[in-house]
Formats: structure tokens, sequence, C-alpha cells
């Protein structure tokens, strides 16, 4: 840019010569040992997540010591930390007149480290140069009761960022004892000046050689330095605990050899079955002291093993163990939340079988038995199986599952799993879970689409009793169930004669047999196990041949039916529960083998239903309309899908409209078996459309409905304007949706006062569901005017007014017009540097311009520059003008390139410049404007007399307003003076100039008696919320009429007194009347009041007083 003129110094910037250099020397115990170790060697350290050495083995960072220890019971300590140090962590600043003091309680520690320095430490002189500087500290110790100087700190240099240096200090006073940092140099008190002090920790220190038995441990010493004022960070990759597993499984490949013999070896696994394990069995950090190994089914455990350790793809193109466990225990939880988590990742559930701990997992297995209406108890309502469901909101869609990402860092990461055709048919219903020791996306991902799985498909309880022989399950076995009332077919019963000769069985009911497929029959053996057979022909609906006849098959022994067009109904106990009456109850919750294939491999099933009266239709999605003009009249076009496809479905369609009486009226139904249909000859009118699936035995699923009305649309309920750079975007919001409306725009620049000649007078844009109207006439500061109206194919609604303004961000405006110049053929011309080969060189420019654009349009330019260099610095100066093309149409333009733009009139001797533009900013000497548009309005002075800021904050020295003031609250905190003045709240004041007065009279008392007293009392209490002095006077009226006796009366102000004798009275004068006064000031806002009249005398006497209570305050005028 250009350069004036004249000579300047560069301020001078010295270097940075003061670097931390502080040695982090850390223990971190990473696990109950012994434990593997590390999974790469020193890749797997990590400080401030970046490891050590890369996967090449160069080093990423330098002076690195790492020592570690396995974790056995017999270790050698870690060489080069011979001592343990507890860093407590301060960061508070020290100031010269504010010494940071701590307390030292710790008997056994043996040194102190001070870790302090400054946050800056940079001085400028008035030249602009920014050189070293210094400050002193003091480190003090309390010893016995005096405070003594232990360390005398100088820092010198300079350091533009923060610096932190260390100091040990031994020979400790005995505990406890006080610590504290002094600042010797005296605070800055400008910016020129930056040396802040701070106190950043202190580490308590104790020379000791530990071992730590039985626990994995990890040292690590590295240079601060190369971290600069971060906070080190320290992070490990280890291979965990070495845990007992089965003594023929080998953990790393993965497999089992032979038959196991029930012993253990010790090896590294993350296998979760094995992990689970070492926790309930191991006597120190586990439950082993609570329960031995051989309280543990370790069998059950094996055969979980095996199941986790299997491959199955890992989502991305190759495989994975289905399921690992990589987590660390690092709070004390209680055993049965632990218990849960360890089997929540293996898809099992913990269950105590009377004698031992086993575990049920979700998995496919054989069925251990069936059940049929001849061997469960028949309860009186004849209903043997009784059948419940989840509620849909249990039945979840999406699930987000969180879980620990090695690639991000080991933070935590969501995986969003989704069932999208249950989503669709259903609507989201999402959940979130912890995968618990799960770090593979393919894990997580299983588990989220394991849980989506088990919730949709997995959704009847079963519930029946069976007689103490029925009782052939234990909780976790797989049970057929096979109910002839749901199946609506004969699926079970009992044997009545078995002939092996010739292969037929006599059952005791009727079947029939499938035209096609293959027919199984279950029958149990002689070791209690269900064996299927084929069915080979049926004679008499009761004589079956079978293909065979399994051993042990005896008479009255239970069969059931499995034919192919039915699903086998699988159960898996959950629980067994023992009734009264010897019976036993049975809960089983629905089994769905093929879960296993969808979740791990991805299969997809159409599912066969359980019963011959076919299933339930689901339920018809994606229900649109079409509305159609045709011949003054309207046609509408509906349609839909399914979620899936149903054999032999077709759908029924009904056709509502309202009527005038709120009603719906039928105007049409139909049926049809493809998956739309159009109505014809509708008039206008609000319709609902109901379409539901119907199968081939008549069953119909759920209706799904749609409205839509034949009409005008409404007008829109609002419009959002939207304000942009020389442009405003107007999008029209309808109270209620309606995909078929769209909007017509128009645009005027000025209001429109007769509604119905928008046509006229305003500029139509176009139809759309929004408009941006943009253009270079569009100016901040300015009302515009939208007149919008939604139409569709049957009309169109009123118009609705907008009024919007364009963006009054002038920031953003210079940043639109600096893309708008750079763009153009004028601004490149002059921002284009010209290569100048030698330094100082300079160069004088003219050039003009007329070239016909790609759209035949003529442009043209004209201008000047002026190019220097010097000193290596590139400089310009330049004019120009142009008629261009742009985008939004023709555009003249006249641009300068400048340091300095400035206006002078010369008239007279007059070199003072009227107007100055230099960087950033305009000055000018005298401006009379027309409008004036500016976020923020500062007035001159230092500080300024007046501002004006964008959130609407006023502030001035002084103001003289002669119109109106409008405020919704304020406060002031000098004097106000006003002629009069209306309040319609209260008012409440410390002091009052001018008197305040209340007063009350209190309930009178009379006498007539030889002896007596009475009283009467009030309270007084202040409305003002603080203490404020006030007078309380008191003026007791006394009439006295008759009798000798002696008349007193007392007055009581919140416990200060006054007793006064009434006058006597004297025989045939009238009554005689004395008032007696009594005042109090006092600042109580409770004020308590009694005044008593007391009789004393041979003979009657009648008396009676009239209290008045007056509280007064005033401005204490008095002078004398």
């Amino acid at each position: 840019m250009g350069k004036g003129g004249g000579k300047g110094h560069t301020p001078r910037e010295a270097p940075d010569n003061l670097k931390s250099t502080q040695l982090l020397s850390v223990i971190d115990a990473i696990s109950e040992g012994p434990i593997e170790g590390p999974v790469n060697g020193l890749q797997s350290v990590l400080v401030n997540q970046t490891p050590v050495v890369d996967r090449d083995g160069n080093t990423n960072i330098h002076g690195v010591k790492v020592v570690y220890r396995v974790g056995e019971q017999e270790q050698t300590p870690l060489e080069g930390f011979e001592s343990s140090g507890a860093e407590t962590v301060l960061g508070v600043q020290v100031k010269y007149d504010n010494p940071v003091t701590r307390t030292i309680t710790a008997a056994n520690i043996d040194r102190l480290r001070f870790t302090f320095g400054v946050q800056s430490l940079v001085e400028a002189n008035s030249k602009g140069d920014r050189n070293p500087t210094s400050v002193r500290l003091q480190i003090h110790l309390e010893r016995y009761g005096q405070w003594v100087v232990e360390k005398e700190i100088t820092i010198t240099g300079k350091t533009t960022t923060q610096y932190l240096a260390s100091v040990i200090v031994d020979n400790l006073p005995p505990r406890p004892f006080g610590i504290r940092m002094v600042r010797v140099t005296a605070d800055s008190t400008t910016d020129q000046l930056q040396n802040n002090t701070v106190w950043s920790s202190y580490t308590e220190i104790i020379d000791v050689r530990q071992r730590y038995p039985n626990t994995a441990v990890i040292g690590l010493q590295v240079e601060s330095e190369q971290f600069g004022s971060q906070q080190v960070t320290r992070n490990y990759h280890f291979f965990g605990r070495i845990i007992h597993v089965p003594s023929n499984y080998d953990p790393v490949a993965r497999t089992y050899s032979g038959i196991w013999d029930g012993t253990f070896k010790p090896a590294y696994s993350n296998n979760p079955a094995w992990c689970l394990w070492d926790v309930l069995t191991h006597p120190r950090y586990g439950m082993g002291q609570r329960i031995g190994a051989a309280d543990v089914d370790r069998w059950a455990l094996y055969a979980i093993g095996q199941y986790c350790d299997q491959m199955v793809p890992d989502g991305f193109g190759g495989t994975e163990p289905r399921m690992t466990f990589n987590a660390y225990l690092a709070q004390q939880r209680k055993a049965w939340d632990v218990l849960t988590d360890f089997c929540s990742a293996m898809r099992c559930m913990p269950v105590w079988n009377g004698q031992m701990m086993t575990f049920v997992q979700d998995r496919p297995s054989d069925t251990v038995w069936t059940y049929t209406r001849s061997n469960v108890v028949m309860p009186d309502e004849g209903t043997p199986f009784r059948y419940s469901f989840s509620a849909r909101k249990d039945r979840h869609n999406a699930v987000e599952v969180n879980w620990i990402d090695p690639d991000n860092g080991w933070q935590t990461s969501t995986e969003l799993v989704e069932d999208t055709v249950a989503i669709s048919h259903y609507g989201r219903n999402l959940v979130k879970m912890d995968a618990f020791g799960c770090t593979s996306r393919g894990q997580a991902h299983r588990a989220g689409l394991w849980l989506i799985k088990t919730e949709l498909l997995e959704t009847q309880t079963v519930d029946f009793s069976v007689g103490a022989e029925g009782l052939r399950h234990v909780p976790g076995d797989v049970i057929e169930v096979c109910d002839e009332d749901y199946a609506g077919i004969s699926l079970g019963g009992r044997i009545l004669s078995v002939d092996r000769a010739r292969r037929i069985l006599t059952l005791d009911r009727e079947i029939t047999l499938p035209s096609s497929g293959t027919t199984l029959i279950s029958l149990m053996d002689g070791e209690g196990l269900p064996v299927s057979v084929d069915v080979q022909s049926v004679t008499d609906g009761v004589q079956v041949q079978v293909s065979r006849i399994p051993d042990g098959v005896a008479e009255y022994s239970v069969w059931g039916l499995k034919l192919p067009s039915l699903r086998q109904r699988l159960f898996r106990c959950v629980a067994v529960r023992e009734n009264d009456d010897g019976t036993y109850a049975i809960t089983a919750v629905q089994h769905v083998p093929e879960k296993e294939s969808i979740v791990d491999n991805g299969a997809s099933f159409d599912p066969q239903p359980g019963t011959i009266h076919g299933t339930v239709p689901p339920a018809i999605q994606h229900l649109t309309t079409e509305i159609l003009a045709e011949e003054g009249q309207y046609q509408v076009l509906a349609r839909w899908d399914t979620p899936r496809v149903v054999k032999g479905a077709s759908f029924s369609l009904r056709l509502n409209v309202a009527a005038e009486d709120g009603s719906d009226r039928l105007v049409s139904s139909a049926g049809t078996p493809d998956t739309q249909y159009r109505f014809r000859g509708l008039t206008s009118g609000r319709y609902t459309l109901s379409v539901r699936a119907v199968n081939s035995q008549g069953q119909q699923g759920d209706p799904a409905s749609t409205q839509f009305s034949i009409s005008a649309p409404a007008a829109p309920s609002f419009i959002e304007l939207t304000p942009g750079y020389f442009q405003i975007t107007a999008t029209p919001r309808q109270a209620v949706y309606d995909p078929t409306v769209q909007y017509e725009f128009w645009f005027s620049d000025a209001q429109i006062t007769d509604i119905h000649q928008v046509e006229n007078a305003a500029r139509y844009l176009g139809t759309a569901l929004y408009w941006i109207a943009a253009s270079v006439n569009i100016r901040p500061g300015r009302d515009y005017y939208f007149y919008i109206r939604a139409v569709n194919q049957v009309g169109k609604s009123a118009f609705v007014e907008a009024t919007g303004q364009a963006s009054n961000d002038a920031a953003g405006y210079l940043d639109f017009f600096k893309g708008q110049i750079t763009e153009s053929h004028l601004g490149k011309e002059l921002l284009e540097k010209v290569e100048l080969t030698e330094d100082n060189a300079s160069k004088l420019q003219q050039f003009s311009k007329e070239w016909q654009d790609a759209n035949d349009k003529w442009n043209a330019m004209w201008g000047v520059k002026i190019e220097q260099t010097k000193d290596g610095k590139y400089y310009v100066a330049g004019l120009g003008l142009s008629m261009e093309d742009m985008p939004d149409g023709k555009i003249s333009q006249f641009l300068v390139a400048a340091d300095r733009i400035a206006y002078i009139n010369p008239a007279n001797g007059n070199e003072t410049p009227g107007f100055v533009m230099q960087g950033d900013q305009i000055i000018m000497n005298e401006a009379f404007l027309k409008y004036l548009s500016a976020p923020t309005i500062t007035s001159g002075g230092n500080p300024p007399a007046f501002s004006l800021t964008p959130d609407g904050k006023l502030t001035a020295k002084n103001a003289d307003i002669s119109g109106h003031i409008n405020a919704v609250s304020g406060s002031f905190t000098g004097e106000i003076n006003a002629t009069s003045g209306k309040f319609s709240g209260v008012i409440e004041a410390r002091e009052f100039v001018g008197d305040i007065c209340g007063s009350k009279v209190m309930q009178g008392v009379s006498i007539r008696e030889t002896n007596d007293e009475r009283s009467t009392s009030t309270r007084y209490t202040d409305s003002a919320t603080y203490q404020i002095g006030k007078t309380i006077t008191v003026m007791a009226n006394c009439e006295r009429n008759g009798g000798s006796g002696a008349i007193t009366v007392t007055i009581n102000i919140n416990g200060q007194v006054k007793t006064a004798e009434v006058i006597p009275y004297t025989a045939g004068l009238p009554a005689m009347y004395q008032t007696v006064v009594f005042s109090v000031y006092t600042t109580s806002p409770v004020v308590d009041i009694s005044v008593s009249l007391r009789v004393r005398g041979q003979y009657t006497t009648s008396a009676s007083v009239w209290p008045l209570v007056m509280v007064s305050r005033s401005g204490n005028n008095f002078t004398n």
C-alpha cells in the first residue's frame, strides 16, 4: 500500500529467552497385578495424546524415561523413582500486597517442591521496543511461629507465554507449619510492563523406595519444555490382568482343544466370560472371600466363553470375536451392579439355581421340553396358556450406543443403530445405552441391534402351571409351547399306543397334514429329550406313520406337531415359582433363534405365522394424496405402501367429508389390490381418507388416515423475514402444514394501503415456498414490503403483508463489498502485483480496456497506478473507473487503492483536510447527514461523555430532556427534582424532608369499682423493610367522675414505662379530665403499646381512659 513521508522508528522485539525446563516425574498405578504389559512398547505410552515413538520407531517426544512393573508379589522398585510426591495444584496469582499462604500438615514428608513463575515477562518502552525485565519473589516458612525467608528468587528475561520454575526446600520445621509465596517487586500498573507472578503448585515429597506389590505401576519422566504451558497428560495402552482361563484354551488364537477337565491356567484374555470368573473368584479385589469357585458354574461360563470367541463380521469387510471385554474397574461399586454390567457384555443374565450361580445367555439352544394342553394344569376358566405383550413404548427402534473408541483417543463415541422399517411404521422410539467394556464399533453396533431386535421380535410372555411331574426345565431353558387354541389347529397331546414294527403312533386327537411341505412330530425319548422325526402318512386322523421311533418313546408321553406353514413357538423360561397347591407356575418370554443371524450376520427373515388364522396385516404407511383439477370438479390420487409384502392382501378405502353439522358423511368406499386409487368427481370440502390392509382370511390391519381439503388455502399465519446483504428472504408459515400449498410473492418499495391494489401496484416475483429478494437497490435501514398469498390447485388466499429490512451489519457489508470488488475486472487490475526485479524500484502504469463478454455485453475500464518496492515490501497507489456487467446487472465503479485518501480545499491558504480515510477509519471535520445508521455511537473525550451501544444501553454524563420519558425500570443515585408527580405503588425512603404522621385511637377502658385494673393494647408494624427512626407518642385522655380512690395510668411502649396519677375528684363538681402524654424514639420495626388504668380506694370510683397513638417521622430540622 502507499507509504507516507517522514522518518519513523520500527519497534524492536527482543527474543524470548525464558523456557520452562521442569522435569515431570510421576508414578501411575495401572491396575491390580499381574498384567501382561504394554501392547506395543513405547508406542503404548502417550504423553498429551502423542505416542513417545511412532510406528516406524521414530521418537516423537524426546527426553522421556519410562519404567514399569507388571504387578507381581515380589517385584523390584522403579529405578530413578526413589521419591514419592503428592502435588497440590494452586494456580493462584501472587500480588505485592497479598502473599499466598498454605498450611502443611503431613507428618511424614521429607521435602517440599515449590513451582512458580510468571504469566508473561516483558517491558515496553516509549518507542514500542519490547525488552527483558525482572521480578523478585520470596519463599517463606513458618518456624516456631515466625516467618523466615527460605529462598530468594529473581526471574530475569523475556517471555510472552507462561514460564514456570521449581525450587526444593528441605530441613522442614515441625508440623503443622505455614508456607507462603511473597512478591517483592511492586505490581505493574501499566500495560507496558507485564510481570504477573503465579504460584502454580507445591509438592510434598517422601524419600522412599517402594515396590508396590501386586500393583502394576509405570514411572514416567519427561521434560515439560516440549509442552509449553500445557498440562502434561499421560495415557497408557496395556494388556490387562493375567487371569485364570481354561487349561485347554488358547487366548491368542481363541481356540479350545479337546475336552476341558475343569482346571485353569494363568494367561491374559479379554474374553468376558473369564474376566467375570476372575472378578467373582479373586479373593483380594473380587468376591472370592464371599463365594468360592465351587459356587460359580464354570461349565456355563465355558459355553458362554466359546460363544463369545466365535468370529463374526465386523462391518468393515473383516471378522472379529463376537464379544470382547476391555474395561477399567476404577470405582468401588455394588457387586450386583458390576455383575450385571459384565453380563450385559455377553447377552446373558445371572441366575441362582438353588445350588450355585449360573448364567443364561441369549443364544440359540436346544429345546428341553414341549408343553401342550395335555401336560399343563387346566384352570377353571379353561385357558391354560395366558399371554401378555410388551407395550409399544417399550419397543425401541433406534438406539444410541456409547462405547470407547480407540480411533478417537480412547474417548467415548456414539454409534447410532436404527430399524428404518420399524421407524416408518411406528415412529422413532429412541433409547440410549452404554456398551460396557466395548472398544469395537462392530460390537457396539451389534449390541444396539440386539436390543432393538429383542424388543421388536420377542414381544410375548406366556404364563402357565404344571404339576411336579411336568417340571422338566429350569430358568434359562428353551421350551416349546404347542397351544392349539392359539394356533387354531391340533398341535400337541399324548400318545395312546406305540407300534414300533410298523412305525405307527396312535394319537389322542385327530390331526390334518398339509398338502405340501414336510411335517415333523416332536417325541420324548428315553432320556427325556425332544426328538423330531418326519411324519409320512396319517390314517383316520390319529394313526400316524413316522420315519422312525426313537428309543424310549412310551405310551402317554407328549407329542408336538411342527407344520411347514406355522412357526414353531419357542419360549425361554425366566421364572419357576411354587404355588400353594403343589403346582409350579412357569413364566417364559418369546425366543426367536433367528435373532442371532440377524444381529451377527445381517440375515433377513420373513417370519411365519404362529396360527392358521394368519397374521393380522400391518398398517399401511406413507399415505399421500394429490389433488388434480378436472372440468370444474376435482379428482384425488391416493398412494401408499406396506412395510412388508403380505401375500393375498388387498386394501379397503373409505372417504368421508365433513358435514355442516360437524359430523362425517361417507362419500365413497372402495377396494383394490393395488397401492394407489383415484377418486373422481369430488367437490369442495374437507375430506378424511382411511386405508387399511385386508388379508385372505378377511382380517383387517390398523387403519391409516390422512386429511385433505379441496378448497382455497388459508392465508399464511405469519411471514418470517431474514435480512441479508442487499437482500431479504421471505419464508411464509402455515398454521397447519399442507404439502400442496405454494406461495405467490409480490414486492413493493412503498406500503400499499389498499390490499386489493397489490396486483396493480406491486411487482410480481414468482411462486415458490420461499423467495429471496436481492438487488443493489435494497438498501439497509429502509422498509420494504412483501405481499404474499397461498395458492393451490383450487384457488388463492388473501394477501398477507410483511415489512422487512436488509441487514444493518456494517462489518458484514464491508466483507460483502470486498468480495464484489476483488471479483470485478477493475479490482483485479488495481490489486494485481507487477514483479519488480530490483529493490526500491518504482513503476507508473496507466491502463485502459474495452471488451465484450460471453453474453455480448460491452465493458470498459480506465485507471492509473503507481507501484513501488522498498525493503522487500510492496506498495501501490491507484485509482480506476469501470463499467461492468455483474451478476446483479450493470454497475459503474470508482475505486481507489491507497493508504490514505484525503480531500483538501487550499482556498485562503487552508491546508487542513476536511475528509481523511486512513486504514479502516474515516475522519471528518464536519458532517451534515440526512440519515445515519450505526450500531455504536460514542462521543469524544476520555472517558467519552456519551455512548449508545447496539443493545440499547445509553450512557451520558449529563442530559437535558424536555420531552416525555417512558421507561420500564431504573435506578437513581443522585438527586431527583420534579414539580409534581404521581405514584401508583409504594414509596419507601430512609429519610424524608417534611413530616409524616400516622395515628390510631386505641380501644378505651372504664372502671366503676373500689379496686380494679384494666388495660388496652395495640401493635404497630412499620411498612419499611429496613430499620428507620420514628417517634411513638401516646396521649391517654382520662376522665374521673366520682369516688375518692386513687387512680393511676401506666403507658408501656416497647418496655419503656411511664406511670401518672390522675388528679383527685372534688365532690359537687362536674367530671374531671386529664391527659397523660408519653413519647419514645425507636428504630424497631415492631412496637408493642399498652395502656392500663388502675383504681384503689374504700369507695366506688368511676374512671375511664381513651388512648390516642401517633407515629411520626420527620426530617429532624429543629435548631433549638
